[in-house]
Order: structure tokens, then sequence, then C-alpha cells
């Protein structure tokens, strides 16, 4: 994700939800690229992570929901596909209210799911986002007409590529669910990290019970509710669910191995490269070099892996809930 305001300068790279940069992801050993996809007004999903797109008109900075416009109105906005075609400047709202031009190094047109299924590499998974605005209140009928639009278009150009939905709505999740079974669902949660109105959303014990009761595959937490709650993760285990995390920590190749060996299933991540390059590291035990020569680099690399005794994760899980609050 574009942390537009970061002064990681690698944190606006390449413009997030985008064909570019699924395709970039594509050239590490990663399973999947996850993303986010809003039903336009006229019935089209396309990928788009905030509620609402802004723009500069005038001098002016105006602002629509994406799932009020039209699937034509969407396209205008930032970069076009057809040469030498200006489009509408695309700025951001950030979390503190500030709203700045959405500048990124390389960047790259809005796109639709469709295309997102005709040209990025095949072999990649999607983890398709279903979102859905906290603010609003949806009718299981809205629902079903918005995720029938999303299944229409996955049927249809997904192939043998895998897929798995997710989100946080608790109802969409559910839907979905009963909507399908050839795809995993999982649920969004941040894991106690906020609190909602809607009780499901508000813990992994309350994320165990909808999942199950429903019939979902998997959780996807924010990391930190993982490491606050570590005792969750074999419950979740024990509940034959799958467990994957998001969140900034995620960037930090240290708090990925830790959940490594905690049993976490799989991690989204935004610093693609670096962490996949120091986890691989991390994990992978270098084979002994019996070259008399070597023999100091080989005890080197070895000694540059943690190796941890289980008397040694448990007091890492006990320490880990204190360090995140």
């Amino acid at each position: 994700m574009n942390a537009l305001a970061s002064p990681d300068r690698r944190m606006q790279e390449v413009k997030e939800n985008s064909l570019r940069s699924f395709n970039e992801a594509a050239r590490f050993p990663v399973d999947y690229v996850e993303f986010d996809v809003q039903v336009t007004k006229d019935g089209c999903p396309v990928i788009f992570h905030d509620n609402f797109i802004f723009t500069k008109e005038d001098g002016k900075i105006l602002d629509k929901r994406v799932t009020d416009l039209q699937l034509e109105d969407f396209l205008l906005y930032g970069p076009q596909n057809e040469q030498g075609k200006g489009g509408k400047p695309l700025l951001r709202k950030l979390k503190d209210g500030r709203i700045v031009n959405w500048n990124v190094q390389s960047d790259d047109p809005l796109c639709t799911l469709q295309e997102a299924f005709e040209k990025v590499n095949p072999r990649l998974g999607f983890n398709i986002e279903l979102k859905f605005d906290d603010n609003l209140e949806y009718q299981e009928e809205e629902l079903t007409c918005i995720l029938q639009a999303i299944l229409k278009v996955v049927f249809e150009y997904a192939k043998d590529r895998p897929i798995i939905f997710s989100s946080f709505q608790p109802d969409a999740a559910q839907v979905m669910r009963k909507l399908q079974s050839t795809y995993p669902v999982y649920f969004l949660t941040n894991g106690g990290t906020e609190i909602y109105a809607d009780v499901r959303r508000n813990s992994l014990e309350e994320a165990i019970k909808l999942c199950l009761a429903s019939g979902m595959q998997g959780i996807v937490s924010e990391a930190r509710g993982i490491f606050r709650h570590p005792a969750a993760v074999p419950k979740i285990k024990e509940a034959n669910l799958s467990l994957l995390t998001y969140g900034t920590l995620n960037n930090v190749p240290e708090a990925v191995y830790m959940q490594h060996l905690m049993g976490v299933n799989g991690v989204i991540v935004d610093l693609v490269q670096e962490i996949t390059e120091a986890v691989s590291e991390l994990i992978t035990v270098p084979e002994p070099d019996l070259n008399a020569d070597n023999l100091s680099n080989g005890a080197a690399k070895d000694a540059a892996t943690p190796h941890f005794s289980q008397c040694e994760i448990s007091f890492l899980l006990r320490l880990i809930p204190e360090l995140v609050q």
C-alpha cells in the first residue's frame, strides 16, 4: 500500500492495486497478491482501496464515492492507457485528514478486476478483499447483488488461478460463502486492536466463532492482534482454520519470522522483495561446507540464522504482547 506521507521512499515506488504492482510482485517467490475490489454503479468490479476518490478541479478538491461512479468515470482518474491522453489529477486523503497528490515513482492506470485476470502473470493467486464501507449498513439483498457481480467476473476469467476471498464485513463474508463453494472465504479482523459496534469484529475469538458457524476456511488478522494474543494461534489451528496476517509489522523480517515459528500460514507484506529475501535467509539452514577454507564462512552464515528452543519461544510469546501494546 502506498504510504504517501512516509519518509520511506519504498512505500511510494509503484502504484498500489495496479497491474504493474501485481506483475512486479510476481517476480518474487510469492503465492498471492492481495487487493481490494469494489463494484461501480453500473456493476463493474474495479480494484481500488479507498471508499472515496479525490481530484482537483479549478482549484477545488472534489470527492466521489467509488461505488457511486460509472466505470467510465472511474477510469478517468490518474494516468490513462491511451498514449498522450491525460486523466483527472488523482489525490488521496491521509489518515490525518490531509489531502495530497498521489505521487509515486512508477505510476499506472486504475484497472478492473477483469483486466487483472487477463494481464497479471497467471501463476499468481489473487486474494480478493471484498471492500465495503464501515460507515454504511448493507442489507443481504444489496450484498448479494454486489458479490454476484464479482463472482461473474471470477467464474468467467479465473481459469486455474488460485483465489481467496476475504472481507472485514462479516455479513459479506457469510454471503460469499453461501453463494459459492469453489473458493475459500477468509474473515478479516483487526484482532482486537480496534473496537467496533459489531462484536464479531472485536477479537480473534469472535472471528473463530464466525468462521466455524459460517463454514469459512480461514482468518486474516492484523499482525499486532496475533502478537498481543499469541494463545489464539493454537485455537485457530485446532479449529482447522488457516491463519494469515497483514499490517506494518509485516514489513519487519524478524516479526515475519516469529510468526513463521508461531504457526502463521502466510503474511501480507508491502515490501515484497525485501521481506522475501530476508525471511528466506532466516528460515533456510545452510548446507554444511566441508571445505576447510570455507568452514568459518559457513559457521558465520549458520550463526546468522536464529535457532530457538521451545522454552525460548514460550518466553518470547509471553514478552511480545507487552512490546506491541
